[in-house]
């Protein structure tokens, strides 16, 4: 029984595009943790396109040992011991079977080596006629380690789609491309808007995979408008990230979820929500910081209508928050929520990663009749 068992899970692991339907979590062999075998590598390059279980490569593609050193510079893996580098023009692809017409986050971590405009573009394929695709600016730094993990949403237009991650870029050093770590999925529901709350996701429980051993949160690229969105309810309307943290790695003032503005005014969130003209709202929402040593003074500016109001917050890294709250009277039947970060704010451990104050338990009511 031990040998046929062995067998299964071998045959398995030398799958090379997987057909089964993953649960939320890592896709098959989705931390490359299984790797090529010694003759279908020469150095560090892949040189079979099903030489990865699970995944099929294309162009000059990397399988990097975490420890591996470049020059002067030392490739560390932070999950696991293995990570993927795609260089110029290269890419890896899956097969996954998912629910047709299901809405699904990709997470995926990744860091920049030695180019220094890096960018990678996430689609999904299932068909020649229609590709959905995002691109994901990876040059700027947001953890203290080089690796951040980011996340993008997408609609499943058939039963079967094909994952793709690509490098466009096309470097002097074909070794310069980005690491590839960690490649997770997920279901997200569509929130609803309540009578307790007409924003949709106000407490942000709802929103990508975020891997259990890692402490940097996911970040939401810009430019990511509500239908993709995988902030189900919000818009990424900004030049920087938003990122998405946990209240295992951070403080987060309300549930498990929060959202950090690390990229001050060019990092903004909204959402359009339905209101009656004339009438008086009250936008309600929490302010603090993630205990990550994101010191010193923090301010949100929150927008709705025609209103804004600026919410100080003195902080000295260690979590906490404060409830905030803005008066609006609705000017048409569609209002836009807004909510952005003052400062341009770094981490007091001199790693140069950006951080920011933390919004969370976002509410918006009719306050006729109400008393607030």
């Amino acid at each position: 029984m031990y040998k046929l068992t062995a067998l299964l899970v071998l045959l398995c692991t030398a799958s090379h595009t997987s057909l089964s339907a993953p649960t939320d979590g890592l896709l098959p062999n989705g931390n490359f943790e299984y790797g090529p075998k010694p003759s279908q590598m020469k150095g560090t390059v892949v040189t079979a396109h099903n030489a990865i279980p699970n995944w099929e490569t294309s162009g000059y593609v990397e399988y990097i040992k975490s420890g591996h050193k470049q020059g002067d510079m030392l490739l560390v893996v932070p999950q696991g011991g293995f990570a993927i580098r795609l260089g110029n023009d290269a890419s890896i692809k899956q097969k996954i079977k998912v629910t047709k017409g299901g809405f699904y986050s990709i997470t995926f971590s990744a860091a920049r080596t030695c180019a220094q405009e890096e960018t990678l573009n996430i689609s999904v394929n299932p068909n020649l006629e229609k590709q959905d695709f995002g691109i994901f600016p990876v040059q700027t730094m947001y953890s203290s380690n080089g690796w951040d993990s980011y996340a993008w949403g997408f609609n499943a237009d058939a039963a079967e789609i094909e994952l793709t991650i690509h490098n466009p870029g096309v470097e002097e050093d074909p070794a310069c491309g980005p690491l590839i770590d960690s490649v997770a999925l997920k279901v997200l529901e569509i929130p609803k808007r309540t009578r307790a709350n007409l924003l949709k996701n106000g407490n942000f429980e709802e929103g990508p995979y975020v891997f259990p051993n890692t402490s940097w949160g996911v970040l939401i690229p810009p430019h990511i408008e509500d239908d993709h969105s995988p902030l189900p309810g919000w818009i990424i309307e900004s030049l920087k990230a938003v990122k998405y943290i946990d209240s295992k790695h951070y403080a987060v003032p309300e549930g498990r979820r929060g959202i950090e503005l690390v990229a001050g005014k060019e990092s903004a969130l909204a959402q359009v929500v339905f209101t009656k003209p004339g009438r008086r709202y009250a936008l309600t929402f929490s302010v603090g910081d993630g205990n990550n040593g994101c010191e010193g003074s923090l301010v949100i500016e929150a927008f709705a209508g025609k209103e804004t109001v600026k919410v100080p917050y003195e902080s000295k890294g260690k979590g906490g928050f404060k409830k905030a709250r803005l008066l609006f009277t609705a000017a048409s039947p569609r209002t836009r929520v807004m909510f952005l970060s003052t400062f341009y704010t770094m981490s007091s451990d001199h790693s140069g990663s950006l951080c920011g104050p933390v919004i969370d338990d976002v509410k918006l009511l009719s306050i006729r009749g109400r008393r607030v």
